[in-house]
């Protein structure tokens, strides 16, 4: 670590519980300890700062009872750092678990990070962490241009397979935004190795990502969430589960389960939400399981759902229609364009998209290859 960017700097960081050493102490313990160095300021991206707040709820500013320093909120008013936000700070520290998933938006939060760092003449650290899909999982379509948000920061695949820190030098660059950055790097970490095998525990970087099973089907299920089906959010599966009242679970499993979806199988089960979707309703619905994780394809996974539940329920089914004052469909968001809410319902639109997406994945395989720093087991 460059001692130019710590000694005698103030510290700004952007944490949450996931900020942990491998002996459990916090992060922000440790860089407050930091000698020669004086910690400034918090900051909250979302589910706050403990990781306590559900997906979408609004982070308030507010004073660090422990050590005495404001947490300002980057899930607020403010999704960017402003100037005020960043006064006192020299130095801003990023450390933050991600999923390595396009619409998980602790991506889109470092990406505004940089850019305010740039802005502000600030230093950015990223402490860097593993990536728990691996390094070489790429799925998904790149986000097309105009459909940008807080689940879609820059033009990406839905699973970047880049670690954080990776995936920050290749932005820095490939989006001109050339702020002061430096990566802490992994020690020990390769592109194959799976979460379990660093040793690492594993802290819930969100109330409804519990598991690495929740992790591994996270960017095929979360499709779900512009649909009026549950995503299993409410219940004790969440993204591991999907369903409705209307849904029949025995006929989708079954449906699901002739195509032989390498790595997973589907299986009917009744749930009913305890919050969000369907919130005290018996839902008929199916829960997938991970068979083998190599080869199991969560992007590919989530588009045949949305076909099947789309073609056998169509007088049932919606998408979910765009919020007051904005025209684009939570669905075109997730997913980067309109193709999936328009095609996806027809056997060739299918096909067209996975293609499109496959190829969509050997174009970002490509772009990612300059900016990565660890390579394959020795």
């Amino acid at each position: 670590m460059k001692i130019g960017k710590i000694n005698g700097r103030r510290l700004g960081v952007i944490t949450n519980p996931t900020g942990l050493t491998s002996d459990f102490r916090s992060s922000i313990e440790v860089i407050a300890s930091l000698p020669g160095a004086e910690l400034t300021a918090l900051y909250a991206c979302e589910h706050g700062i403990r990781g306590q707040l559900q997906a979408g709820k609004h982070v308030n500013d507010e004073m660090d009872p422990q050590f005495n320093v404001p947490v300002y909120s980057l899930y607020g008013a403010n999704r960017k750092p402003s100037a005020a936000m960043l006064d006192d700070v020299d130095t801003v520290i990023f450390d933050i678990q991600d999923l390595g998933v396009r619409f998980y938006t602790y991506l889109t939060t470092l990406l505004y990070a940089m850019e305010a760092c740039a802005e502000h003449d600030k230093s950015l650290l990223v402490l860097d962490r593993p990536n728990p899909l691996g390094g070489e999982r790429c799925e998904g379509g790149l986000l097309e241009p105009g459909y940008e948000s807080m689940i879609g920061g820059w033009q990406i695949p839905i699973t970047t397979g880049m670690t954080i820190g990776e995936f920050a030098l290749m932005a820095n660059e490939l989006r001109g935004t050339n702020c002061d950055l430096e990566i802490i790097p992994l020690e020990g970490w390769h592109r194959t190795m799976d979460y379990q095998d660093t040793g690492l525990p594993w802290i819930l970087p969100s109330p409804n990502i519990p598991t690495m099973d929740t992790v591994r089907l996270y960017s095929g299920t979360c499709f779900f969430e512009g649909t009026n089906l549950s995503e299993g959010r409410g219940t004790t599966r969440p993204f591991e589960w999907i369903g409705a009242p209307w849904l029949n679970g025995d006929e989708l499993a079954k449906a699901f389960n002739n195509y032989e979806m390498p790595g997973v199988h589907a299986h009917p089960m009744f749930m009913t939400p305890t919050f969000s979707k369907h919130q005290g309703e018996a839902c008929g619905g199916v829960m997938l399981f991970v068979t083998e994780h190599k080869s199991f394809q969560a992007v590919n996974t989530g588009l045949l759902l949305l076909h099947l539940v789309s073609r056998m329920y169509p007088d049932q089914f919606q998408w979910l229609s765009p919020p007051e004052g904005r025209n684009r469909y939570f669905i075109d968001l997730l997913t980067g364009n309109e193709d999936v809410r328009k095609r996806i319902h027809e056997a060739e639109g299918l096909q067209q998209i996975q293609q499109q997406w496959s190829q969509d994945a050997l174009r970002w395989r490509e772009m990612r290859a300059p900016y990565l720093l660890y390579g394959e087991a020795p």
